[in-house]
């Protein structure tokens, strides 16, 4: 993957995608401080490794997840380099096994697509019908890595100005997990 090796403080200087634009208006409506990378498309994990290096943290995994019956919906972020396990997120939320929610329904709920699923996705859903979920590890990280609803893109922001600023803002209350580092 070829990034800029660039660290950018704030919004890019030309207009953006719509879904981007509005990811950045937040960010400066609640005057949270963030830096960005623009890279090629980064879909995985393993694609941001390097765009972690120049952000000076990780980048966190985000799944858009749904109920069996498909009536519940569930953005869970996590370490990106910690294992998940549908079973081990079941059991710790109540609900009936889990599965990944379709494109048309991320798009829907969060206005972005697979590869591009972020925290800040949750300014879009005004109907809280998307619940989040935190691996409680993230808390001890002191900034957060996500995109800006668009892979093309990485953010960092203070991990406390997520949970203080940013959160209370989209009207989503976090619910904490905690997930195993090895699975069985």
């Amino acid at each position: 993957m070829q990034i800029v090796d660039t660290l950018f403080t704030g919004r890019p200087e030309e207009s953006r995608s719509e879904r981007e634009d509005r990811c950045y208006d937040l960010l400066d409506s609640l005057s949270v401080e963030y830096f960005r990378v623009d890279h090629e498309h980064a879909d995985t994990i393993a694609d941001c490794e390097l765009v972690e290096g120049l952000l000076g943290c990780h980048i966190c995994k985000n799944l858009f997840l749904t109920n069996r019956q498909q009536t519940d919906f569930y953005l869970l972020i996590m370490p990106g380099e910690k294992p998940f396990k549908t079973k081990l997120l079941s059991r710790q939320i109540g609900s009936a096994r889990l599965s990944f929610g379709t494109p048309e329904q991320m798009e829907q709920y969060l206005d972005t697509a697979p590869g591009s699923a972020s925290v800040l996705g949750l300014m879009n859903d005004r109907e809280n019908t998307v619940r989040l979920l935190v691996d409680r590890d993230l808390l001890e990280e002191p900034f957060f890595g996500c995109h800006p609803c668009r892979n093309t893109s990485s953010l960092r922001f203070r991990t406390s100005d997520l949970f203080e600023r940013i959160l209370p803002a989209t009207h989503h209350e976090p619910t904490f997990v905690e997930l195993p580092w090895e699975v069985e």
